[in-house]
């Protein structure tokens, strides 16, 4: 089979998998190209509520195939950041599920997702020390967002991979499952995510990512969505909620 970019979506849950295992899911730029406009697509269908982001087999991503490289980092760097912003920019929940090799590219596009939850045994690392590469300068802010300055700079400074157990105690990862855990824990977690309320999600990823400005948009949704008045009926009345927002087609 080609590189490509799988997707499926499942009771509510678009599922995006790399798929190169040959290469160990290496990125192609056809496949940095394509996740955008496929980012695009699930974006507007109301049937997604969350997003997983996984690699074929025992892999998550080895990042950006080298051969990309060869003329010069350039494009291939752009494509990437093109990516990462699309992915970080989707407007519903997002998760990494890792299980493998997270290198280079890979970390680009976990650090992300909103979440990122890993295998035991899975590998993360940030390698363009390694082939005198020069970090694109969003993900660099992105990476120091999530591990802080000094784990930031371990990472670029070194290009060393580091095991699932100090990814989360670097707030690399948020959750880390025991071998053969992960698909089972990130259907549980996602079925919770597509029961919350949509409408409190988008919000909240607009605020927590910094997005300004937002206050009176995101009341007017609240406004008009019936989405407090439906939690707190199904609270009183002892039942799973019904929260039927989604979020506009421009705004």
């Amino acid at each position: 089979m080609e590189p490509q970019l799988l997707h499926r979506v499942t009771d509510a849950v678009a599922t995006v998998v790399i798929h190169r295992p040959d290469k160990r899911n290496a990125m192609t730029a056809a496949m940095w190209r394509a996740l955008p406009p496929l980012l695009d697509a699930l974006a507007a269908d109301p049937a997604v509520r969350a997003l997983v982001l996984t690699g074929e087999g025992g892999t998550f991503c080895a990042g950006a195939d080298i051969a990309t490289l060869a003329g010069g980092p350039g494009e291939a760097q752009g494509l990437a950041v093109a990516a990462e912003e699309a992915l970080a920019a989707f407007p519903k929940p997002a998760l990494a599920a890792v299980r493998g090799h997270c290198v280079g590219g890979g970390v680009q596009l976990a650090a992300a997702c909103d979440l990122r939850f890993a295998e035991e045994g899975a590998l993360f690392g940030v390698t363009p020390a390694r082939l005198g590469v020069v970090y694109p300068a969003s993900a660099t802010r992105r990476l120091t967002s999530l591990v802080g300055p000094a784990t930031a700079k371990y990472l670029l400074f070194s290009g060393e991979l580091i095991g699932a157990g100090r990814a989360l105690r670097t707030g690399l990862v948020d959750e880390v499952l025991p071998a053969g855990g992960l698909d089972a824990r990130v259907a549980e977690f996602t079925r919770v995510l597509v029961s919350r309320s949509g409408l409190t999600q988008a919000a909240a990823k607009d605020f927590v990512d910094g997005r300004d400005g937002r206050e009176a948009y995101w009341a007017a949704q609240a406004d008009g969505s019936g989405e407090t008045a439906e939690g707190v009926a199904a609270f009183l009345e002892r039942r799973p909620p019904r929260f039927t927002w989604s979020a506009p087609t421009s705004g």
